[in-house]
């Protein structure tokens, strides 16, 4: 069977998982070449059994609020696969969470995970839990409610979960208290914990660190330096401040971040004391409009960061919130760089449109490829109870995002991608994750 009629299967039987179907054809579309030059990927099915997962399990959660009352949430674990190493991928709790969104994930993780050259399978899980406006008390039983059923589905070695959106290090902690519990092991199940407790240090920064660094290494492909440049960022969570900081660290002029009431623009830039002020302020689940009182800029309610020029964007907040129309807003406002701090937060229009305009765009599974890179250095810390310093991770941090950027810019020149200077990073990114995983699947026979 070709890519195409794969990829029309797909289709066909998943054409209720929009975001899946997206996730798959994105990969498909690039991976064709590598696919026809190996025979014997088309002779095992390496495709067809990659989009379908090791397993899904789903679970009822029951638990009580502050009324005494019982609720009832649904959750899930994607393992998709464990070619090079343990399941590994975040918890996501949000209303929004569906098993399509999860597939998606999943799917994605897998090529991010082989990515990094670090032995991790590929999986996501969550719940359509939503933690807003919920008590500490409230998340604390429902994060022993949740782990309660997955515990019987992992550990060190089988699927290791992290955390995502709505899920820090809080509710880690509580997941990990109840996993312990249960177990009456202490072992490196879960990343993301207290450091102090078995968590890495930097894991908190690695997403958002890790972005711009792939940043600064595109830049330099193009010799240009990301000092002076305007950047623009969705989003003000953990990955957009953490962007938004080291930004800020390597000379840039952060301006934008949002959420889901608008944006915020700072035509000045942020600066250490404002990212520490939103920090706070969204730890506190304040409304991120508070800032204009305090440091001024411009509230824009119910708006994108894309209608403000710039020079570079990090689309940071959640699966495609920039659609064709924010795309074309971004050329016209010159945007010469994209780089995806969330999880395929372009449509695929809108990566069309900005890639036929030739602005260097970077996806998700490679430039955000940081934060799952520190869980797999957390998971190593855990194994053999020995802890790295700040300096230490930050150092294999910046190596790793470097071979990311090196082997994904390889594979655009060797597939002849590469065209004119512009380095398809897209291209590159799959098909390095690809055949990483391909090869390995190659290798067991037909039993994974």
């Amino acid at each position: 069977m070709s890519i195409s009629q794969a990829i029309e299967k797909v289709e066909a039987r998943y054409s209720h998982q929009p975001e899946f179907v997206q996730a798959v054809k994105e990969v498909a579309s690039t991976i064709a070449p590598l696919y026809d030059a190996h025979p014997e990927y088309q002779q095992m099915k390496i495709f067809e059994r990659l989009v379908e997962p090791d397993r899904i399990i789903c679970f009822r959660i029951n638990w009580e609020d502050d009324q005494g009352e019982v609720q009832v949430n649904r959750g899930w674990r994607v393992q998709f696969s464990n070619a090079l190493g343990p399941y590994k991928g975040g918890v996501r709790f949000h209303p929004t969470v569906t098993q399509s969104v999860l597939k998606f994930l999943g799917f994605e993780q897998i090529f991010k995970n082989a990515l990094t050259g670090l032995p991790m399978g590929g999986g996501k899980g969550g719940a359509d839990f939503d933690p807003k406006g919920k008590s500490d008390s409230e998340i604390r039983r429902f994060c022993y409610a949740f782990m309660r059923e997955l515990h019987h589905y992992v550990s060190k070695d089988i699927d290791v979960p992290a955390g995502d959106i709505g899920v820090g290090g809080r509710e880690v902690s509580y997941m990990f208290a109840m996993y312990k519990n249960l177990t009456r092991e202490y072992g490196g199940v879960l990343t993301g914990k207290g450091v102090g407790f078995g968590g890495s240090l930097m894991r908190t920064e690695a997403t958002g660190y890790g972005a711009v660094y792939f940043l600064e290494n595109m830049l330099t492909a193009q010799n240009e330096s990301i000092e002076g440049k305007k950047v623009l960022i969705s989003g003000a969570g953990n990955v957009s401040l953490h962007a938004a900081e080291k930004a800020t660290m390597l000379g840039a002029s952060v301006v934008t971040v949002s959420d889901s009431q608008g944006t915020l623009y700072d035509e000045a830039g942020l600066n250490q004391e404002k990212i520490d002020w939103l920090k706070a302020q969204k730890a506190k689940s304040k409304p991120l409009a508070e800032y204009v009182d305090v440091y001024g800029g411009e509230w824009f309610a119910k708006q994108k960061p894309w209608h403000i020029k710039g020079d570079i964007a990090i689309p940071s907040a959640t699966q495609n919130e920039v659609n064709g129309e924010d795309a074309k807003l971004m050329v016209e406002n010159g945007i010469k760089y994209v780089v995806e701090g969330a999880n395929m937060p372009l449509t695929a229009d809108a990566v069309d449109h900005i890639r036929v305009h030739r602005v260097h765009y970077a996806p998700g599974k490679a430039a955000n490829a940081g934060g799952v890179a520190v869980s797999a250095l957390e998971m190593s810390q855990n194994s053999v109870r020995q802890y790295k310093t700040f300096e230490q991770i930050d150092d294999r941090l910046k190596s790793i995002m470097k071979n990311i950027h090196d082997s994904a810019a390889d594979a655009s020149n060797q597939y002849d991608k590469t065209d004119k200077g512009y380095i398809d990073y897209m291209a590159g990114a799959n098909l390095v994750g690809f055949k990483r995983v391909a090869d390995a699947l190659i290798a067991y026979g037909i039993l994974n």
